[in-house]
């Protein structure tokens, strides 16, 4: 009897987060392109932003948003001389840098770490809002440990697999000729970050891959965040340094033996008030490290 009861209950919660996707509004959403390079664009939407190479050798993507948007995203490739892409890039599995998958993956080649595509593969049940599995087609098809590269377009398009950072499978790219880094959700400029803890991220992997990018890129690296505006080094350190002093000053408060909601109603972030103003609230971001490092 509890089986079937849970068997109903995971049923209707995924139902209901299949309704609730299906009725999200996407058609005043404009997919805008940002030109770094001769070769190198960034497109902004309705989720994670975009990385495109175009060039002789076709397109390259990096993410794909949400799966209503692909349509509006080929679109804005076309624009800007491009045509279908070879080559899709996922910087970790969320559906809102992945949701393009099915659309792109029929005609383009899908790569990520391995992880990424074990979790589009699971999906995940056991959630308030769950995710099913991906079906076969925005699957990754090339898999990668520590890192792979792609020669196109005139230059190495380098991947390097960041451990626990943001989930269990990010990537930074890195566009070598270019100079130019996309760093998916390891990066929201200007803003408190998602670490996702039930996928394999923690808040030590996050800062130490942050921090792993401060040192090898330079002060005229143009930085694609996976949430915010185009970026420099300078906004790059200045997200660390955030990170690291609103982190300090909650752990001294867990090391002190407060509780969660005496930390969160005592506000002692309250000087980073603007960070809170995005998708992680500052309260949640207290709960974050609260329960990254509590364990």
């Amino acid at each position: 009897m509890r089986k079937l009861l849970y068997l109903f209950i995971l049923f209707s919660m995924i139902s209901w987060h299949t309704q609730t996707h299906a009725q999200r509004d996407f058609s005043d959403v404009e997919i805008k392109p940002i030109k770094l390079t001769e070769t190198v664009y960034m497109l902004t939407g309705s989720g994670g932003n975009i990385g495109v190479s175009v060039g002789p050798d076709g397109v390259l993507i990096i993410d794909d948003q949400f799966a209503p948007l692909a349509e509006k995203i080929q679109t804005a490739l076309n624009n800007i001389g491009g045509k279908k892409p070879s080559f899709i890039l996922n910087t970790h599995w969320h559906g809102d840098h992945t949701g393009g998958n099915k659309a792109f993956g029929k005609d383009g080649t899908i790569i990520a770490h391995t992880n990424v595509r074990k979790r589009l593969a699971e999906g995940r049940p056991n959630e308030n809002r769950p995710t099913p599995p991906a079906p076969n087609e925005a699957l990754p098809v090339i898999t990668f440990d520590a890192a792979l590269s792609i020669h196109f377009n005139g230059e190495e398009i380098h991947a390097l697999h960041i451990p626990h950072g943001h989930t269990d499978g990010d990537a930074v790219i890195t566009f070598t000729k270019s100079n130019v880094v996309h760093m998916g959700d390891l990066f929201f400029n200007g803003r408190f970050p998602f670490v996702d803890l039930n996928s394999g991220g923690t808040i030590k992997g996050y800062l130490a891959g942050v921090e792993k990018v401060i040192n090898q890129i330079s002060p005229n690296t143009q930085i694609v965040p996976g949430h915010g505006n185009l970026a420099t080094l300078d906004d790059l350190k200045k997200f660390h340094q955030t990170l690291t002093e609103t982190i300090t000053i909650i752990r001294k408060q867990i090391d002190a033996g407060k509780s969660l909601e005496a930390i969160q109603q005592a506000k002692p972030l309250e000087k980073w008030t603007e960070w809170g103003s995005g998708f992680i609230s500052t309260d949640r971001w207290i709960e974050t490290i609260f329960n990254s490092y509590k364990k």
